[in-house]
């Protein structure tokens, strides 16, 4: 399903999470630059109250920046403002595909009604979290022409609806995922050690070099080790690399029993079964990511 085809509350909540996630990780790359910068002032050979001031407001710019990151708590409302969009985009898989509590009913009206009732239940238990979201969302539509249109489908359609859009689209991206992190942590951990190294030939260096005055480099080096080390904890390469292929592993299990659905009550019972899993591995990450 297209991005603009979710309910107002989600695209809001996923967008407000993105930019949440992006000043957050971009304040602590701009903490290790100045961290680093530091690192090269206080190897430098310049001298006076001009340098010294200079080396003295670049800490104070770490602080400011080591304050904001805490005060904004911008990796809290990242993290709340996923699990809201995550929330409101199984709800809504689970409407369209006419899973309990959506199926028809008497009145056509009745899923409508059920859906724009457990969607204010989940705001209103987000409520802290929506206030940090664009508050023009509630003018949008929340059930949207091609909600409707594939609610229409019949069965076989919304099998291979779901099939096509939810699952393997899902699987698609958690793999991708799984590979990203996995090179990602690969980089991260070569660089580490050719920082390790490089530090451990610039001390010997020194050691048989005493008496040359120049630039060593050292203390930059070890920065730059301290904060990819940092930045590998910060991001969980290895950890999200592991839980992305488990949850595309559990995808691609889940799928072949949707072959053997022939009844609106079977798909049901399958639908939730899978939009359970995904809400699982996103409450796992939640919580591993809150850590």
């Amino acid at each position: 399903m297209q991005y603009a085809s979710y309910p107002a509350l989600f695209r809001s909540a996923d967008d407000a999470s993105n930019k949440k996630q992006r000043v957050y990780l971009r304040l602590i790359g701009t903490e290790y630059a100045v961290l680093l910068l530091a690192s090269f002032l206080s190897d430098s050979a310049f001298k006076g109250s001009t340098f010294y001031s200079l080396y003295a407001f670049v800490f104070v710019a770490a602080l400011i920046l080591l304050l904001a990151r805490n005060f904004l708590k911008l990796q809290q409302d990242w993290y709340r403002c996923r699990a809201l969009a995550e929330s409101v985009k199984t709800l809504t898989w689970r409407y369209i595909m006419r899973a309990a509590p959506f199926a028809d009913g008497p009145s056509p009206q009745a899923a409508r009604a059920e859906f724009r009732s457990q969607l204010y239940r989940i705001f209103e238990s987000n409520r802290t979290t929506a206030d940090k979201i664009d508050p023009n969302w509630s003018a949008d539509d929340q059930i949207t022409a091609e909600m409707d249109r594939v609610r229409a489908f019949g069965l076989e359609e919304r099998k291979k609806y779901y099939t096509d859009y939810r699952l393997n689209d899902q699987r698609t991206w958690y793999v991708g995922k799984a590979k990203e992190n996995n090179r990602s942590a690969k980089n991260w951990i070569v660089a580490t050690v050719v920082a390790y190294m490089l530090a451990f030939a610039l001390v010997l260096a020194r050691i048989k070099f005493p008496n040359w005055g120049g630039f060593w480099g050292i203390g930059p080096v070890i920065v730059f080790a301290s904060s990819a080390i940092g930045w590998m904890q910060v991001k969980k390469f290895n950890e999200l690399a592991a839980a992305y292929t488990v949850t595309a592993h559990e995808i691609g299990l889940i799928k072949p029993k949707l072959d053997s659905v022939s009844s609106e009550s079977g798909f049901s019972d399958f639908i939730n079964d899978a939009e359970l899993a995904f809400s699982r591995e996103h409450t796992l990450w939640i919580a591993r990511q809150s850590k």
